[in-house]
């Protein structure tokens, strides 16, 4: 696996760890963009790959291949992801004891999952997060994390029922979640690329700068209130 660490070294304090999963496409440009930003807000990101050797897709073909074939696994999934957490940890700018996770699309749907299946993890954060559930229901009491989902209302990559099953596991489990549809926003609306990406190959992705932007103040705050000092 090739991950990326990002943090502002012009600091020495050890500061609140962030495992950033990526979108179908793998680790992107966008993505690392999003690992800057988080840094500059006080944060070491870890870039997870989650598809090893820092693969990446051209097309959607290429792209729900790789992404699948993780879904289709949970114990690589938990796997990958658990070996990013392990590498952020050891990292000397990280405080071990205050980690959160986010993922956008595909990784939204990684970091629900392990926030599901009771991750150490304070705070998680999807992004027009797929909602993909390959971890079973959890239990009263073992979804540790805070549960944050920031999705476009008009999405349709994510179904109602989706949403329905979703609510239902996290009520039953007595998890401490929130969900946010911002109108008019649909698949990938953070990703600058999008617009363009979704003409190519004739799909529902558009970036949306105002929904864009009230999703990453929202992620800002719940990251400030559960993660730092």
């Amino acid at each position: 696996m090739k991950g990326f660490v990002v943090y502002d070294d012009a600091t020495r304090a050890k500061r609140p760890g962030i495992v950033m999963v990526h979108e179908w496409w793998g680790i992107t440009k966008h993505i690392h963009n999003e690992a800057r930003k988080f840094a500059e807000q006080g944060y070491t990101a870890f870039i997870a790959d989650m598809y090893g050797d820092g693969k990446t897709a051209e097309n959607p073909k290429d792209a729900g291949a790789l992404s699948g074939a993780v879904m289709k696994d949970p114990k690589a999934m938990e796997a990958r992801f658990d070996a990013a957490r392990e590498q952020l940890v050891k990292q000397a700018s990280v405080n071990p004891r205050r980690i959160g996770a986010v993922g956008y699309c595909f990784g939204g749907a990684v970091v629900l999952n392990m926030g599901r299946a009771g991750a150490d993890l304070a705070a998680v954060a999807g992004f027009h997060a797929s909602l993909g559930l390959n971890t079973p229901a959890p239990a009263p009491g073992t979804v540790k994390a805070k549960i944050l989902i920031l999705n476009g209302a008009d999405d349709p990559f994510v179904k109602r029922e989706q949403y329905d099953a979703l609510k239902k596991d996290f009520d039953a489990a007595k998890a401490d979640y929130r969900l946010i549809e911002y109108p008019g926003a649909v698949h990938a609306f953070t990703n600058p690329e999008a617009t363009e990406l979704g003409k190519k190959f004739n799909l529902p992705l558009r970036y949306d700068a105002k929904a864009d932007q009230e999703a990453k103040a929202e992620a800002a705050k719940f990251f400030a209130a559960n993660l730092q000092e």
